[in-house]
C-alpha cells in the first residue's frame, strides 16, 4: 500500500496503481484538484489539507491504512524555488514543503520513499539542499540512493521531453530500489546510437492520430464533453490509452467508462489572425508571436507546463499548437501526450484541466520508478478482474467554492484567480 503527498489530479498515484499499488491515502491542499482526484479514485482517500497542517495519525486514521506497514510514501513538493525558469532562491519559502514531507515519511515510516522534484533542485548551490535532504533521512535511519537521476519521461514511453529529479530511499533493513532503465528512445535522440535496441518512443501522431477533431463538435464551444465521437484508428499507444488492449505489466484497476466518449475537450476561440499564424508556422517551429510551439507529428512534444497560480500572476503557460489543425491542443490530447489513459477525467475548464497535467508526474514514469519497488519488495502484482466505478461528475464542475465547502475547508485556502 502507499500513500501519496502532494497528489495534485494523480499523476503519480495512477502510475503507482499502475505498478501494483493500492494507494490508499492522497493529501493534497487545493479543493480543485482533490474533487479531481476524488472522481478518478473514489475508492481511496483524498484528504484535502496542506502537509503542513496533517499528521500520520490523521493520514491513517482517515483512511483505511490504520496501523497497517506502509509500503511507499511518494509526493513532488512544489518546487517553484528550484525551477529553472524561475529564480531559484535558495531560501525560498516555497521550498519548506520539502521539510514536510521528509517529516511525515519519518512520521508514517514507510519501508520505502520516492521524493520528485524538478531538474533545478541539481543545479549549482541548490545541490547543497539535496545533501540535506540526504542527511536528514540518513539520520532518521533511512538510506538513499546517492547516484540521483534525472529521469526523462520520453524513455518511459511518454511522447513528451520532461525531465525530472527522482530521489530513491528505503529504511535500513530494506534493499535500494534501483532507477528505471530506459524502456524507449526518442526520436533523434543524442542516445540513439547507444540504444539502438530500444524501441522508438510514441510519436505526437500516435498519440493524437485517433482524437476526433474538436472543430467538428459545436457543443465542444459550451462544455467539455460529447457522446459517440468519431474516434479513428488509433495507434498502439493510443489503443493501450483507450483501453482497446492492454499496457505492459498494467496491473491498475479497470474503470467503467463508455470508450465512445469524448471528454476534456473543450473547444478554444482563435480568432482569424492567431489561426493564421499558427497555420503558416511550421511544425517543430514556434510562432514568434504567441511564442507557441507547434507539434511535429513525428517527433515528441516539449515539456507541458502549468503556468502560475492566482498568486503568482495567473497566467496560463503556452499551450502547445496542434500540428495539424491551427489551434491549440485541448485538455484531452495534452493528457494523451502525458500518458493519461481517456477514461481519466479532469476539471471542466481548460484552466484548471492544463494546470492538473502541467502539474502532474506522467503517469507512465510514475509506473517505471513504483515498478522497480515492486521488485525489491520482491511480490507478484496481479491484474485484478474489478470494475471500478468512477466518481460524481458534479466533482468535475466545482468552482473554488463549492470545492471549498464539500471538503469543508475556507474558500480561500488557495488564494483566488485575479481576472483582469
Amino acid at each position: 500500500m502507499a500513500v501519496d503527498l502532494f497528489a495534485g489530479a494523480g499523476g503519480m498515484s495512477l502510475g503507482f496503481e499502475q505498478a501494483g499499488f493500492d494507494v490508499l491515502a492522497s493529501i493534497e491542499i487545493d479543493p480543485i484538484h482533490c474533487a479531481t482526484h476524488e472522481f478518478n479514485f473514489p475508492f481511496w482517500s483524498i484528504l484535502c489539507t496542506s502537509v503542513v497542517d496533517t499528521t500520520a495519525t490523521e493520514i491513517r486514521s482517515r483512511s483505511s491504512i490504520g496501523d497497517r506497514e506502509i509500503d511507499v510514501v511518494f509526493g513532488g513538493p512544489p518546487c517553484q524555488g528550484f525551477s529553472l525558469i524561475g529564480k531559484r532562491v535558495f531560501d525560498d519559502p516555497r521550498n519548506s514543503l520539502i521539510h514536510n514531507y521528509i517529516r511525515l515519511v519519518l512520521e508514517l515510516q514507510p519501508n520505502f520513499f520516492v521524493l520528485e522534484n524538478v531538474k533545478g533542485m541539481t543545479l549549482g548551490k541548490h545541490k547543497e539542499f539535496i545533501s540535506i535532504i540526504i542527511n536528514q533521512f540518513e539520520n532518521n535511519g533511512y538510506k538513499v540512493r546517492q547516484d540521483y537521476k534525472i529521469l526523462n519521461a520520453a524513455e518511459y514511453g511518454v511522447p513528451q521531453n520532461r525531465e525530472r529529479l527522482f530521489l530513491l530511499g528505503c529504511r535500513h533493513d530494506f534493499e535500494l530500489p534501483n532507477y528505471p532503465q530506459a524502456i524507449t528512445r526518442p526520436p533523434k535522440s543524442n542516445k540513439a546510437s547507444l540504444n539502438s535496441l530500444l524501441s522508438l518512443t510514441p510519436t505526437v501522431w500516435d498519440a493524437l492520430q485517433d482524437l476526433p477533431e474538436v472543430e467538428n463538435y459545436i457543443e465542444l464551444s459550451e462544455k467539455d464533453w460529447v457522446k459517440e465521437a468519431d474516434f479513428g484508428k488509433p495507434s498502439n499507444y493510443g489503443r493501450q490509452l483507450r483501453g482497446l488492449s492492454s499496457t505492459d505489466k498494467d496491473y491498475s484497476y479497470e474503470r467503467k467508462y463508455d470508450p465512445r466518449m469524448l471528454t476534456s475537450s473543450l473547444r478554444t476561440k482563435h480568432n482569424l489572425e492567431s489561426r493564421h499564424r499558427f497555420e503558416s508556422t511550421p511544425c517543430g517551429k514556434t510562432e514568434p508571436i504567441s511564442r507557441f510551439y507547434k507539434l511535429h507529428p513525428e517527433g515528441i512534444c516539449n515539456t507541458l507546463r502549468a503556468g502560475t497560480p492566482s498568486n503568482r500572476g495567473a497566467y496560463t503557460s503556452p499551450r502547445p499548437i496542434h500540428p495539424f489543425t491551427p489551434r491549440c491542443i485541448t485538455v484531452r490530447e495534452a493528457a494523451r501526450l502525458h500518458s493519461y489513459p481517456d477514461w481519466f477525467r479532469f476539471h471542466i475548464t481548460k484552466w484548471h484541466g492544463f494546470r492538473q497535467i502541467g502539474n502532474s508526474v506522467p503517469p507512465l514514469l510514475a509506473k517505471a520508478v513504483a515498478s522497480e519497488i515492486i521488485k525489491v519488495i520482491d511480490i507478484k502484482p496481479i491484474k485484478l478482474g474489478v470494475i471500478q466505478d468512477l466518481g460524481n461528475e458534479k466533482l468535475l464542475i466545482f468552482d473554488m467554492s463549492k470545492a471549498a465547502n464539500y471538503y469543508s475547508v475556507n474558500r480561500h485556502i488557495i488564494e483566488p484567480r485575479k481576472r483582469s
